[in-house]
């Protein structure tokens, strides 16, 4: 499968709140605004890692909701199962 970028998901994710009239979600947003610096799982944004950033990103937008946002999750999901499938599910 090939994988977007994070920085693509990102503005996603923004323009998909934004299209709704709202910020993306203020716990979410740091981790949406690091995303946008990165291109893998395998980056690094300063200290933490890009799959930490996603992990934590995925956890503050649980309250997302809408076709774009399943989709998106789901896609975040897999390319953390793709990246390390020993320490994450396939999602359904």
């Amino acid at each position: 499968m090939d994988n977007r970028s994070l920085s693509a998901i990102a503005r996603e994710i923004t323009a998909d709140y934004r299209s709704k009239g709202k910020p993306v979600y203020f716990a979410a947003a740091p981790y949406v605004d690091a995303m946008r610096s990165l291109d893998t799982l395998s980056d690094r944004f300063y200290q933490d890692t890009a799959e930490d950033v996603v992990n934590r990103g995925l956890y503050n937008l649980s309250t997302w909701r809408g076709e774009t946002a399943t989709r998106v999750k789901r896609e975040l999901r897999v390319m953390l199962h793709e990246h390390a499938p020993k320490r994450y599910k396939m999602p359904k």
